[in-house]
């Protein structure tokens, strides 16, 4: 099970580094689904892990006050300043196989970050790019009540329940729209217009 899910990270790793590479230059300028974040700013992000040592995370935490998230806009910020497009394509390209993997995340974890992150980007930029369905599937499973309070998502009286997969989360008024688009709303992003079908839409409280 490791093994495959392993392998689905580097996967996706290299696909989003193909897609990338073949943005315009003028688009790693364009906003993302991540507030306040171009997509120079996300792929900053995603790659932070293998480009940033443990000493100097710690250091940006402690500018940070003790904040981790504070800590991982600042260096996304201060990353997306310094590298250019084809350092950060590169990066994400050539550690597909890094084993890095957030705390307490596990592989699924790494598999989130990065599935969800891409879709920051190609969903926001409206590529038309599907994450295949079984690392859909393993990223969704995963997910529990306590994802959407992190991001601030009040999912109270809906249920989310996917056009493309057998998936659904919570209860109540039927939420619908592909899986990868309630992934975001779990998630606590504002999808554009044309997304989702149904009332009530989610709250979000952060």
């Amino acid at each position: 099970m490791e093994d495959r899910l392993r392998a689905a990270v580097a996967a996706e790793r290299r696909e989003l580094a193909d897609l990338l590479a073949a943005l315009p230059a003028e688009r790693w300028d364009a906003p993302t689904l991540c507030a306040g974040w171009r997509v120079r700013e996300v792929v900053a992000h995603l790659t932070m892990p293998f480009r940033t040592s443990l000493g100097r995370l710690a250091l940006d935490v402690v500018r940070a006050r003790g904040s981790f998230n504070r800590a991982a806009n600042f260096a996304a910020r201060r990353d997306a300043a310094a590298l250019p497009p084809q350092r950060l394509v590169a990066a994400l390209r050539d550690n597909a196989e890094h084993p890095w993997t957030p705390v307490g995340g596990g592989v699924v974890g790494a598999l989130s970050h990065d599935v969800i992150h891409g879709l920051d980007i190609t969903v926001a930029l409206g590529l038309d790019r599907r994450v295949p369905a079984e690392r859909l599937t393993a990223v969704l499973t995963g997910m529990r009540p306590r994802n959407a309070r992190f991001f601030g998502t009040d999912l109270a009286g809906v249920r989310l329940r996917a056009t493309d997969l057998e998936w659904e989360y919570g209860s109540g008024t039927p939420l619908h729209g592909l899986a990868q688009n309630l992934l975001l709303v779990i998630c606590g992003r504002r999808l554009p217009a044309g997304h989702l079908c149904g009332k009530p839409a989610p709250r979000f409280t952060g």
